[in-house]
């Protein structure tokens, strides 16, 4: 294989297909980069079996052929170079790679390329379309509130359900639960119901704002899932189990419907936030008219601060965990956030005040007296 490139594309395309690079697989060939040149272009590929990433950079081939580096060396060495061209050619005798860019010359030993297992490919299928500004938005939104917990896998992961002009978007760990329905403009092709990893689409939001594509092409295989956009595929497991029935978990009525100036709660929650360290609740204190947020950590400190609240009825506290808090308060668009609460030990709801498509509910924490 020998083949030229432009320095600048390859950098940024190495660092996208990098981060589906295994950092601690038993199989040296997963810590590594394939690079597979053909008339015109160099196709990058990388996975860890969960997550894996494909795409092209343009190049003069002169040898078409195929070599698996080490994925992160590789993206460092040619970031590192200082010329706009770079020539990639194996030396088969030596069982390694030359790379070289102007006075610069390096060489890497190859990792076994018949370890490398072969992505699934999309090749033949009908694809569903959905335009990339939904697709992102639901993924900022409801991701954050997916399980990092390997423990219960099926939180793990962002369950999407589309159909017609209408997807929705869940994701709970137990103690939060984000829901984000979004209206398309036109009908789906066809139906999506799978439990998506929330760390792979974590990364397709960063390939769409990267791409500037449209919309995103999927396929959905009998465990896998198929993203494609602009120049980049994504494949990920899907996770199997039973997702929770997130209508279940909505209460259906609330006692309190709170309107409060976001901007301002969030400034107050990010304020009192700072003294609730050691897992210490932020507390919530209504009264007729105002609210009163609270934090406080023994050994460090304590914060208080009082703002105008449209609450009404007998006086109410209750207790959240400040980054839950935090992240719900962010994740309601417009100037006012709508709480509404039942009781000191039932979750609390927060959406934009003149619509539900977008739903964030989070568990109290018990108050010490």
């Amino acid at each position: 294989m020998k083949l030229t490139t432009k320095r600048e594309e390859l950098v940024a395309k190495l660092s996208t297909v990098s981060r589906a690079v295994s950092t601690r697989a038993a199989t040296q060939a997963l810590s590594g980069v394939l690079l597979e040149a053909s008339e015109g272009s160099v196709t990058l590929s990388a996975t860890d079996l969960d997550l894996g990433l494909r795409t092209a950079v343009e190049a003069t081939v002169e040898s078409p052929g195929s070599v698996l580096l080490p994925g992160r060396l590789l993206a460092e060495v040619v970031r590192s170079l200082a010329d706009d061209a770079v020539e990639v050619e194996t030396r088969e005798a030596e069982r390694d790679v030359e790379i070289r860019s102007g006075s610069s010359s390096f060489h890497l030993r190859v990792l076994p390329a018949e370890d490398f297992p072969t992505l699934p490919s999309a090749a033949g299928a009908d694809p569903i379309r959905i335009p990339t500004g939904a697709l992102a938005e639901g993924i900022d939104l409801v991701a954050r509130a997916a399980s990092r917990d390997d423990m219960r896998p099926v939180l793990t992961g962002v369950f999407v359900s589309a159909s017609g002009n209408e997807m929705t978007m869940v994701a709970t760990d137990s103690y939060r639960l984000a829901v984000k329905r979004s209206e398309l403009e036109s009908a789906l092709s066809g139906e999506i119901e799978a439990n998506i990893p929330a760390r792979a689409l974590r990364e397709l939001a960063r390939i769409l704002s990267g791409e500037g594509a449209e919309d995103a092409a999927i396929t959905l295989q009998t465990n896998q899932a198929i993203f494609e956009a602009g120049s980049i595929t994504l494949t990920t497991r899907l996770i199997e189990g039973q997702f929770p029935n997130f209508r279940q978990l909505l209460p259906e009525s609330y006692e309190h419907d709170v309107r409060l100036p976001r901007p301002e709660f969030l400034d107050v929650a990010r304020r009192v936030s700072q003294l609730a360290q050691r897992n210490a609740p932020l507390r919530l204190s209504f009264q007729p008219g105002e609210l009163t947020v609270s934090a406080e950590t023994p050994d460090v400190g304590d914060a208080v601060e009082t703002m105008p609240a449209a609450f009404e009825g007998e006086p109410m506290e209750i207790g959240f965990n400040p980054e839950y808090l935090r992240e719900g308060i962010e994740s309601v668009a417009g100037d006012e956030v709508l709480l509404r609460l039942i009781s000191p030990l039932r979750p609390g709801l927060m959406q934009p005040v003149d619509s539900e498509d977008f739903r964030y509910l989070v568990m109290p924490i018990r108050l010490n007296v």
